[in-house]
Order: C-alpha cells, then structure tokens, then sequence
C-alpha cells in the first residue's frame, strides 16, 4: 500500500487510478477505515454501515473520470458521496417506516455515540492490511470474496492444507490484536 503523506502524492495516485483502476486499491486502503467510522457514526445498523461503505467507493470508483483534482483531499469528496449516501438510506428508511416510529429512530440515532461495534470493525480492517500478505490475500478470500479453502489454494498455488495453515494464523494473530486492543 502506498502511503500517500501529502498533496501532490496523493493527486499522482488518483491520475494513477484514472489511467488504471487497479490502482484504485490504493485510495481505497487509504481511505477506508475514515469514510467506515464516518458512516458508522451517523447510522446504528452494521450491516447498513457495512453496505453503504461499498456502495460509497463503488460509486467513487466509477465517477473517477468526473474527479477534478482542487487542492482539496481525495476525503472531502468522498464524504461528500457517503452523506449522499447515508440521506438515500434515510429516504428509503423513512419510506419503510411509520411516522411514529421514524421520530423514535431519528432521536435514538441523533443521541448516539460512537458506537464500540464500529470501532472495532475499522480495526479489525487495518489490522487485515498489517497482515503478510500471503495470509491476508487468504482472508480476503475467504471472507470477503467467500471462496472456499478449495477455490483458494487452486488461485494461490498452494495445498489446502497450506491455505488452512495461513488461515489459522491469520486468525490468531488478528485475534491477539485484538485482544490486546480492547485489554
């Protein structure tokens, strides 16, 4: 991951990622944990948050042509599609609900903190990308791809066996983070 430190870094990564949207990985990993606890705060569901964190990078990848680069970070503009986002959700919420139950939702979420639940999910995210790579590749695989041990050890190259170790691990360690993380 290339860690983009200022301005004019962070402007070639996003001509990068116009020219090839493989590179788009990189904003993506940059940004993801912020534009995360961005949603997370401001709504309760995890699966919610969850689904609108996606759709805000979806929607950024694809109108990536439209960017114009204004000295202003890559952030602002994908806080700007995450509140578009999360005003949708509420529309469409709204539009499920009751009256009454929609002013009960709308006080609870306007009174909430920052939720633990969303916390830890950013984590457990920037601890996934601190992971070496073969074992992250796998996790990625597995839980974010949902493949199977079978479909993964044929993409890797490796035995079954090999890709259960690099799972085991994986696990181990992201359960001593987080262990460590939350005392």
């Amino acid at each position: 991951m290339k860690d983009v430190s200022n301005e004019t870094d962070e402007r070639i990564l996003i001509e990068e990622a116009k020219m090839d949207r493989r590179r788009f990985g990189d904003l993506y990993e940059q940004h993801f944990e912020r534009v995360y606890a961005f949603i997370g705060r401001r709504v309760q569901d995890r699966a919610a948050v969850q689904d609108l964190t996606a759709d805000v990078f979806r929607k950024a990848l694809e109108g990536l042509d439209r960017f114009e680069w204004r000295g202003v970070p890559f952030a602002v503009w994908l806080f700007r599609i995450a509140r578009n986002a999360i005003a949708n959700h509420r529309q469409r919420t709204a539009r499920e609900t009751t009256g009454a139950e929609l002013e009960t939702k709308e006080a609870s979420e306007s009174t909430a903190a920052v939720s633990g639940p969303v916390e830890d999910h950013a984590a457990v995210y920037r601890f996934v990308r601190e992971l070496p790579d073969d074992q992250r590749r796998v996790i990625q695989m597995r839980f974010a791809e949902e493949k199977g041990i079978r479909e993964i050890a044929e993409s890797m190259g490796r035995t079954e066996g090999a890709v259960k170790q690099l799972q085991y691990r994986a696990m181990q360690s992201l359960r001593e983070r987080m262990g460590v993380r939350n005392g």
